[in-house]
């Protein structure tokens, strides 16, 4: 519920900040620009590994019943909370210091890290005892140990030897960036693996080979697929060779399983008024949109066009808003006991809502690559026209985009807003009664 109140955060000051393309001064009397978009990064990131730390939580409620320390789940989300109202108000008083993702001083990054931690170790006293871990339980592992390591690599950049040499810092920066996002990846995709076998209430999905393939595929992606990256950076080649290697294979078998998954369910599950299920095929959807612009972005000769522009924006906001939005808004559907399926009141506003967000994310992300391509032929070309004169010529995109994301925020409000009521009146544990889970614990005596 925390993780869906920075979404509604991250989605205003998105928003605002998006309207300073289209109106010189809008809110700098107040905000402005250079405000307002750490605002809003800061507080998607948040929403982000709110969310994931919450499913993680709530799944362990099932997974690993009275395993989770309470007082440290308490601590953490403490600290958490504490560091993220110190951070967003030193943005509001214009007190920066950091880099990109994470613009603010770099000492409040200390309690973050000490409140991972704490996640770590309480994740490690939960699951420890149970046997025959399925791969959502290796990939939040995996996922929280990485985000821990690449959070502090991030940081080297504070160390005098590593930011007195460029090509060193920024090939540090931009390989921890590329490895943060796996990280998170492997929480989310992890947390979808597990919401499939709830919804399916089988085992299949999480034990099957595939499955543990596309594991190791992705933990193989998370090490090395940051190399991309790095292309116009003069580093070592096979680096790169590497990075577009791994890049060409990425989200094959995600999607492989996620096609399974479908065949698996029942008629009624299957039905298209069941939410969960709903969010779930559309993070399918968009993880297809994602391969398509993740393989081409990837290929050296188009990457000199794409790199620093709207389309690497736009694959981001793709990435953000339709993979790993939608699979934590199925999860706080799941988690929160509110399926909405058609029989239950606000149905029909949720349906509106949901169609509405895809198509105007869809229009939103076409907004941002046709810009891409502009800026990306712009600056390849031999004569370019003054700066000034490429972002008037591309007025017009700004205007689809900007308009795009309000009608995005509005419904996507919406659904969050209602998630929101449903958890504040009726909250709920999900360790209910289901089948055999096929995840066996091991006793203290053992």
């Amino acid at each position: 519920m925390a993780a869906l109140i920075m979404l509604l955060l991250g989605l205003f000051f998105g928003v605002m900040a998006a309207h300073s393309y289209i109106l010189p001064g809008f809110w700098n009397d107040v905000l402005g620009f250079i405000k307002l978009r750490p605002l809003h990064v800061s507080s998607v990131l948040f929403w982000i590994l709110l969310g994931g730390t919450g499913c993680i939580y709530a799944a362990l409620d099932y997974l690993a019943p009275g395993r989770v320390s309470v007082k440290m789940a308490k601590l953490q989300f403490a600290i958490w909370i504490g560091s993220i109202a110190i951070i967003l108000w030193s943005y509001l008083n214009g007190s920066y210091g950091g880099r990109e993702y994470w613009e603010f001083n770099p000492v409040y990054a200390l309690p973050i890290a000490l409140a991972w931690l704490l996640f770590l170790a309480n994740f490690i006293r939960a699951v420890r005892l149970l046997k025959n871990w399925p791969v959502y339980v290796w990939m939040w592992m995996t996922g929280i140990l990485f985000f821990l390591f690449t959070f502090a690599e991030n940081y080297l950049w504070v160390i005098p030897y590593f930011r007195e040499h460029f090509i060193t810092d920024t090939t540090i920066q931009w390989k921890a960036n590329g490895s943060l996002v796996g990280s998170w990846n492997q929480i989310l995709y992890g947390t979808a693996f597990f919401l499939m076998d709830r919804i399916t209430q089988t085992k299949e999905i999480g034990s099957n080979k595939t499955a543990f393939a596309m594991f190791f595929l992705g933990l193989f992606n998370l090490m090395f697929n940051w190399g991309h990256h790095i292309y116009t950076l003069p580093t070592e080649v096979y680096v790169k060779y590497i990075g577009y290697a791994v890049s060409m294979t990425e989200w094959i078998f995600f999607i492989k399983i996620i096609y399974t998954w479908k065949q698996s369910v029942t008629v009624m599950q299957r039905h298209y008024h069941y939410f969960p299920y709903r969010f779930l095929m559309a993070s399918d959807i968009w993880v297809f949109i994602n391969i398509t612009q993740a393989v081409l972005m990837s290929i050296p000769a188009l990457n000199l066009y794409t790199h620093g522009t709207h389309v690497t924006v736009a694959h981001a906001m793709g990435t953000t808003i339709g993979i790993n939005s939608m699979i934590l808004l199925a999860a706080c559907f799941e988690f929160l006991g509110n399926k909405h399926t058609a029989s239950q009141k606000g149905y029909k506003l949720l349906n509106i809502s949901f169609w509405v967000t895809q198509i105007a994310l869809l229009v939103f992300w076409l907004s941002l690559n046709g810009m891409g391509v502009l800026r990306g032929i712009w600056q390849m070309s031999e004569k370019q026209a003054p700066f000034s004169l490429m972002m008037d010529g591309m007025q017009p995109w700004f205007m689809v985009f900007v308009y795009s994301g309000s009608v995005m925020m509005l419904s996507m409000g919406t659904i969050v807003i209602m998630l929101l009521r449903s958890g504040f009146r009726k909250p709920v544990s999900i360790a209910t009664p289901v089948p055999d889970s096929g995840i066996k614990q091991v006793s203290t005596k053992e």
